[in-house]
């Protein structure tokens, strides 16, 4: 990456202690998180314009994996209708009746919100994006979320996987709380190289240096910000904290990467596989996440399943967002439970994969919370209500399926379960989202 000290820094020569006044300055970074960028604070303003979680302790490693369905599932042949351990299979639950008593099935969970296409990527947040400025956590994701306080001991403290490709630019799945979204890795290929392909050592020679540029950089802003601080009314100073909180985000991202630059990364278990589709490629995901959890190389991981899903690698000649309308046309409804029904026996083999890799507290899948669902509830009517959510390991093995009121006084948020996870995960927190207490 190459830098320009004109985009870092407007107006302020490198090395210079003493700076001018701040009378419409901005400083940029540009880094591993993106661009830091001094909030517009108004007691420096000229002519009325503005210028310029604790971590309990755990006895073994938490691990959390999300798994997000771009255009949801066939509500009525997704949910049960009696409630309990006595559940009755469904159509789309079939394909995970081997893991039965791996995972509990909710009905009622959500948001609460509208915006069909443009608000499944609430599904990890709760939060729209447009309405999350002047939200302290913004629109953050469970997976960033949980990164923050269990990531860094890890090389890679989350790993986004999906797609670009589909509708309205890609994967949209993961954001962190300043509002940014998390590029996901877009194939196997890709994914392999990140976890088993060493750097060569000129590569590495260049990260290095690229990193001791980065930390000089974020030291001056820090310091210039610091000496801001001092000149500035109550109300702009909690905007500069906010701007020190993503500081020190970035400053946890660059003592990351320094710790691991060195570190050889585990042994391939096999030879690198090629990109096919997402279809084909779906089942070497799964095994490559487990892998990443297994060697933990990471211990949070998200999914997106999305447009370029196609169903003709699935021997059905219609698209996926048009198939979701279907108008409860019979023939499409069953060519989208082809395809959804593929969609869930991949997850079924990805917990069973999890309960099979073994450690000396247990198996990865007894320590890692597994979310499946989407944040589209009907997909025919694309509305963002009565979510399709399962969440296996972690301590969710009830083998049952749970209904809860999802209406009126007693509804119960989707962002209630995130407190839940991120508690089990040994994350200290009342509130998560839009959450008004925890459940499980």
């Amino acid at each position: 990456m190459r830098w320009r000290w004109n985009q870092l820094v407007t107006g302020v020569k490198y090395g210079m202690r003493k700076t001018a006044p701040f009378h419409r300055r901005r400083f940029v970074l540009q880094s591993v998180t993106g661009s830091l960028l001094i909030p517009s604070l108004t007691s420096l303003a000229v002519g009325g314009e503005s210028v310029g979680t604790s971590r309990e302790s755990v006895d073994q490693p938490r691990r959390f994996v999300a798994i997000g369905n771009l255009l949801g599932f066939q509500q009525k042949h997704f949910f049960p209708e009696s409630t309990g351990k006595e559940y009755e299979d469904t159509p789309l639950l079939t394909a995970l009746k081997s893991q039965r008593e791996k995972f509990t099935v909710y009905r009622g969970l959500d948001h609460g919100l509208r915006g069909g296409h443009f608000a499944v990527h609430t599904f990890l947040s709760g939060v729209l994006h447009h309405e999350s400025k002047n939200r302290h956590d913004g629109n953050v994701t469970l997976d960033q979320y949980l990164a923050d306080s269990i990531g860094g001991e890890t090389r890679f403290p989350s790993l986004t996987v999906g797609s670009e490709g589909g509708i309205h630019g890609g994967c949209q799945l993961s954001w962190t709380k300043s509002g940014v979204r998390v590029p996901p890795i877009t194939g196997p290929a890709e994914l392999f190289d990140k976890l088993f392909v060493s750097e060569s050592p000129a590569e590495r020679a260049r990260k290095v240096r690229e990193t001791k540029l980065q930390a000089s950089i974020l030291d001056s802003v820090t310091a210039e910000a610091a000496d801001l601080s001092q000149r500035i009314n109550s109300e702009d100073r909690n905007k500069l904290d906010e701007y020190f909180s993503s500081i020190r985000d970035v400053e946890k991202k660059l003592q990351t990467r320094r710790a691991w630059t060195d570190q050889p990364k585990p042994d391939a278990p096999f030879e690198k596989p090629a990109n096919t589709n997402t279809v084909d490629d779906l089942p070497m995901l799964y095994e490559l996440m487990a892998l990443a959890l297994q060697t933990d190389s990471t211990r949070v991981a998200t999914l997106e399943i999305g447009g370029s899903f196609l169903p003709q690698n699935l021997g059905i000649n219609k698209s996926y967002h048009s198939m979701s309308h279907h108008g409860n046309d019979e023939e499409v409804i069953a060519n989208l439970l082809t395809l959804e029904s593929y969609q869930i026996e991949q997850f079924s083999k990805f917990i069973c994969r999890l309960s099979e890799m073994k450690s000396e507290e247990g198996s990865v899948l007894d320590s890692t919370a597994v979310l499946f669902g989407s944040g589209m509830g009907n997909g025919s009517s694309h509305t963002n209500t009565d979510l399709p959510i399962i969440l296996a390991g972690g301590g969710y093995e009830s083998g049952e399926f749970k209904k809860v009121e999802s209406k009126g006084v007693g509804k119960t948020p989707l962002s209630n379960l995130f407190v839940d996870i991120a508690r089990r995960s040994g994350v200290d927190t009342d509130a998560f989202g839009t959450s008004t207490g925890a459940y499980s």
